[in-house]
């Protein structure tokens, strides 16, 4: 019972963030717990004879890991010149107020009053982003990461670059749609978009979460069900305990 409570907060966690930018779902993994072995299988019963199956009661299952899903969200258009999606493997890497790295799909970038790229909450966007000088009147973004703006100065062209891991599903979720590397994530690996297996950029757009409300429905509803059941069965025991304490000599 406890384990499918997990299993649906993961789930819950999952439909409200349905309309998160950038979003991964979470999956909620289980392992059944140790057996109380009353007849090992292969057991000499004399004469020569070994028993071919034996008797294991089975005491339940425990979370052993929650872990996300890195694939594509749906591409959403929304025309805005910051909005960038990542169509495919790779990151933005941001700077966090201590200094430190932290690394999100959310692609809703905005300009700060001194022309640096953030994100929305104002972490400064890493990996060859530069200011934007004032008076841009126009910024593209190719999908293999080359930025140019024109304005008052003329046009001016940078390159910006992505992360990624080897096991994505390692890194530490700390909210706010960032992600820190861990020992289990190994070392972020710069590179540039569309190279190298390195997701395509896509201006204009934002990548949704990629949550299906349908299967998530179903989960929710599998895992209520099954809630239930193991309830009804510790209902069941404590009715046979009652009735055996209950037995009288006649």
């Amino acid at each position: 019972m406890q384990s499918q409570q997990t299993n649906l907060d993961v789930i819950a966690n999952n439909l409200a963030n349905v309309n998160t930018t950038g979003f991964k779902k979470t999956k909620a993994e289980f392992q059944d717990l140790l057996y109380q072995t009353v007849r090992a299988p292969g057991s000499d019963q004399g004469a020569g004879n070994q028993l071919p199956t034996g008797i294991h009661i089975g005491h339940g299952s425990r979370l052993v890991a929650t872990s996300k899903i890195f694939t594509t969200g749906e591409l959403t258009q929304t025309g805005e010149r910051l909005d960038v999606a990542i169509q495919g493997d790779g990151f933005f890497e941001v700077q966090m107020p201590d200094g430190s790295k932290a690394f999100t799909r959310d692609g809703a970038l905005k300009t700060a009053s001194d022309g640096r790229i953030t994100t929305s909450d104002g972490l400064v966007v890493q990996g060859g982003f530069q200011p934007i000088p004032a008076g841009t009147t126009s910024i593209s973004i190719a999908p293999t990461g080359e930025v140019t703006t024109n304005g008052a100065n003329g046009p001016q062209t940078f390159r910006v670059q992505l992360a990624r891991f080897a096991n994505p599903a390692g890194l530490e979720n700390v909210g706010r749609n960032l992600y820190h590397e861990t020992q289990a994530s190994g070392a972020a690996e710069i590179g540039n978009p569309g190279e190298n297996g390195f997701g395509e950029l896509q201006q204009g757009y934002l990548e949704m979460s990629n949550v299906k409300v349908v299967e998530e429905m179903v989960n929710l509803i599998v895992a209520q069900r099954t809630y239930e059941v193991n309830s009804k069965a510790v209902q069941a025991a404590d009715e046979m305990m009652q009735l055996s304490n209950n037995l009288r000599r006649s």
